[in-house]
């Protein structure tokens, strides 16, 4: 069972960074910023989120307090899938649908619940469920 959660520790850790990068080399933050604005948020929010996008996927790539990073993230993939609800659940829509976001969010919840897996630099003994 641990390497199964470090797979999915692993893959969210890829995937938060890569969603950092996507905000930082293609559509940069000023064009992040903007699209915020466009969506009724204040563009400074672009440079946390995307700090926290980044540092988060680290964190979880390294095991660190995997758990409670996983769960201090969900709100930002919630928003994000809360921008997509309009556009239809397939992702590839014009300007992308709710799927992937609400996968991730999901994802992001099982690791919560399962635990941090194995070679985890740092355990997550706060905030965790005990079942």
């Amino acid at each position: 069972m641990d390497y199964g959660v470090t797979l999915l520790r692993l893959s969210l850790g890829v995937m938060w960074i890569a969603h950092a990068m996507l905000k930082l080399l293609v559509f940069t933050l000023p064009g992040t910023a903007e699209f915020f604005v466009s969506i009724g948020y204040p563009g400074v929010l672009a440079y946390p989120v995307f700090a926290a996008e980044l540092g988060g996927g680290l964190a979880l790539l390294f095991g660190v307090y995997a758990r409670q990073v996983a769960l201090a993230l969900m709100p930002v993939m919630a928003v994000a899938a809360s921008v997509h609800f309009a556009n239809g659940w397939v992702h590839t829509s014009p300007n992308g649908g709710w799927e992937y976001p609400v996968f991730l969010l999901m994802a992001s919840l099982a690791l919560w619940l399962m635990g941090d897996g194995a070679f985890a630099l740092r355990r997550s003994p706060r905030f965790s469920p005990n079942f």
